[in-house]
């Protein structure tokens, strides 16, 4: 090769600001002309606009913007991390620890309020609760600082103090705090313990640094309860570290067992995953929950569990995302993110739902075609599909909150609801027993008195629109007294939504109140008498034959045929759609 062409290449890379990744498996013969046109043309627009545009351009902006866009075009995880984000990073996708106070922070009306405080760190030891307004930090005034800016000030290194100072609604003047910043780990594993039907219990957040241990450390403890079953819930767990899911799988099935491969292009990137070591649970019973922002690592520990028969899924088809990232440093303390392959578990499937590859003429992604979807078989001959997330052995719709629940909670008054009652009750019941007496939900109502939470009904959306192409027909004159009279029907059948929908709306003010005295913990433990996907699991799990039909292929999936599958999965996404 050239060493003129090759010294030239570098040289482009560095003025472009560009790393290209070859690892071994670039075709420099076929391809080097083609990267280094490209890669001149792109230096040659930088060097240019650089030099000439009318105003001073901000370089190091102007390359992000071209590699973003670049990334862009391949697939939402394909990603540059420059040097300013590594920390956010690392914390967002690697590890649960960084140095702060423990709490979180939300901004309203240009003012930053505590929304949430975590039990057993500084925050919490100094007193701090949620709805408390923060006015400074360490002097520095906070008035029109975003959620970022702020966070940023909170967080430092482990030791060092920070002083704050807060106004809580009520008092007569703001309170200066000094906390002493400490060692702020969130868990993956949020709760665990026992629930209904003697049957242990672990929420499973994200698949982050030490997940597979908080999950062992959980199950032995539940262990010591002599469970009847185990119920792993990653609902909503959007994934992680590929390498944590395999060891989570790993402690309910044998040794030498294959749970996930990743293949690409590059051969030397293509592995599979085989336990490595003697299961710690491997005859109990176990259901995992999924819904639709189940993703990634939660996909590989529930298909592989499913396609070895291991565990009943329980939910919502999950995310469908089947594509595996490797990190690899640039200079000057930089990564990119890239996708180097797909994964497929036990029976050969691989979930992924969006073909990034093959986009529109516009540029937009497609679904895997249901022509294009293929039936695999479990362990024990059930049938499985690829091309669509992991779809449950029983199903469970999601239920949605009403129009008036999500208004309360968007506006905030479920929040400033629960202060109110941490401020006038000193104590409640403990968090598994709390309720909400008829007295509290009046009160409550009566608090919403004079309270803007107005709310658009799918009704009236549809009246609305009936009225706009009335109107562009010239014919809404013709039923303007119909319509009015049944907007007025209407209006006052809106009126009667906070008692329609009390069920509901008691069941969200006692999760945000129990927060208030039992933290994290309290959330979970008011909730589980509304789960339903988790009275599924329990019930399930006591009816040794139900489980037993099920594993042997004579529950959901005997029943579901391809096109059955394709047309749930579609409705599934079609009630619950998200961009992928």
């Amino acid at each position: 090769m050239n060493k003129g062409i090759v010294n030239r290449y570098k040289k482009q890379l560095l003025i472009g600001g560009i790393l290209i990744i070859a690892a071994g498996a670039f075709s420099f013969k076929d391809d080097l002309f083609q990267l280094s046109k490209n890669l001149d043309v792109f230096a040659s627009v930088y060097k240019e606009v650089n030099i000439n545009y009318v105003d001073d351009i901000n370089s190091t902006k102007m390359i992000k913007t071209g590699v973003d866009a670049m990334l862009d075009g391949l697939d939402p995880y394909t990603e540059f991390v420059p040097e300013s984000e590594i920390e956010d990073y690392k914390l967002h996708y690697v590890s649960t620890q960084y140095g702060g106070i423990g709490a979180g922070i939300f901004v309203r009306n240009n003012k930053v309020y505590v929304s949430d405080v975590f039990q057993g760190f500084p925050a919490q030891k100094a007193d701090i609760r949620p709805g408390d307004q923060m006015l400074k930090i360490n002097d520095v005034p906070l008035d029109g600082k975003n959620n970022d800016q702020v966070s940023l000030l909170l967080k430092g290194a482990k030791g060092a103090n920070i002083k704050l100072t807060m106004q809580r609604e009520g008092d007569a003047k703001p309170a200066e705090k000094t906390l002493v910043r400490d060692e702020i780990r969130q868990p993956n594993v949020s709760y665990s313990g026992m629930v209904g039907g003697n049957m242990g219990y672990i929420k499973l957040d994200k698949f982050l640094e030490n997940s597979a241990e908080e999950v062992t450390n959980a199950l032995t403890a539940i262990e010591k309860n002599k469970p009847n079953g185990i119920i792993l819930d990653l609902r909503s767990n959007g994934g992680g570290i590929l390498q944590e899911a395999v060891k989570i799988v790993n402690l309910f099935v044998p040794k030498d067992v294959e749970v996930v491969s990743q293949k690409g292009k590059i051969k030397e990137k293509n592995f599979t995953y085989n336990t490595v070591s003697a299961p710690v649970e491997p005859n109990l019973p176990l259901v995992v929950l999924v819904n639709s922002h189940s993703a990634s690592a939660s996909e590989i520990v529930a298909g592989s569990l499913q396609d070895l028969d291991r565990a009943i899924i329980i939910g919502q088809r999950s995310y469908g995302k089947g594509l595996v990232q490797q990190t690899f440093n640039l200079p000057y303390n930089s990564l990119v993110k890239i996708t180097i392959a797909k994964y497929f578990v036990p029976s050969g499937r691989c979930i992924q739902e969006i073909d990034y590859t093959h986009r529109k003429d516009d540029g937009s992604v497609v679904k895997v075609a249901d022509s294009l979807i293929h039936e695999f078989k479990t362990k024990n001959g059930r049938s499985v599909y690829d091309g669509s997330g992991i779809y449950p052995d029983i199903f469970v719709k999601q239920e949605r909150f009403a129009n008036v629940t999500q208004a309360l909670v968007g506006k905030l008054f479920i929040f400033d609801y629960a202060n109110h009652y941490r401020d006038t009750h000193p104590t409640i019941a403990a968090s598994g027993k709390f309720a909400l007496t008829d007295a509290d939900y009046a009160d409550f109502v009566k608090f919403l008195d004079g309270k803007n939470y107005s709310y658009t009904t799918t009704t009236e959306k549809v009246l609305a629109s009936l009225k706009n192409e009335a109107t562009k027909e010239k014919q809404f004159s013709e039923i303007q007294t119909e319509y009015d009279a049944l907007k007025a029907k209407m209006m006052a059948s809106k009126k009667n939504d906070l008692q329609l929908h009390k069920d509901e709306i008691k069941q969200v003010l006692e999760n945000e109140i129990a927060s208030r005295y039992y933290f994290e913990k309290g959330r979970y433990e008011t909730n589980f008498k509304y789960d339903k996907e988790l009275a599924e699991a329990v019930k399930v799990m006591q009816d040794k034959d139900k489980i037993a039909q099920i594993l042997k292929g004579e529950g959901n999936y005997k029943t579901i045929g391809k096109p059955v599958l394709a047309m749930a999965a579609k409705k599934a996404a079609d009630t619950d759609s998200d961009d992928q």
